[in-house]
């Protein structure tokens, strides 16, 4: 009998949710200090996931919770590729 292939999760950083790792967004910062969106999921680097979904973004981005989980300044403009990323992704479905 074939073995079930595990999904791998991961915990959405705003509303702790674990989730499977496609529907998260992983946001990552490298050894430079740059943050910024991953969306293969497997570039080098301290990485947060966030769930699709603006209203989690803007949450993120208020409480300033990636700052924090990434030790690192993250510009405003990341939060507008992060909504652009989202909304692209909601139209393809």
């Amino acid at each position: 009998m074939a073995q079930k292939r595990k999904i791998p999760t991961r915990k959405c950083v705003v509303t702790n949710e674990l989730k499977p790792k496609k529907e998260l967004i992983r946001i990552v910062r490298n050894k430079e200090g740059e943050v910024f969106v991953d969306p293969t999921g497997k570039k080098n680097g301290r990485g947060a996931y966030l769930s699709k979904d603006i209203g989690v973004i803007d949450k993120a981005e208020t409480s300033n919770i990636l700052s924090r989980h990434l030790n690192a300044e993250v510009d405003a403009s990341l939060f507008d590729e992060l909504r652009e990323f989202v909304s692209n992704q909601n139209e393809s479905k």
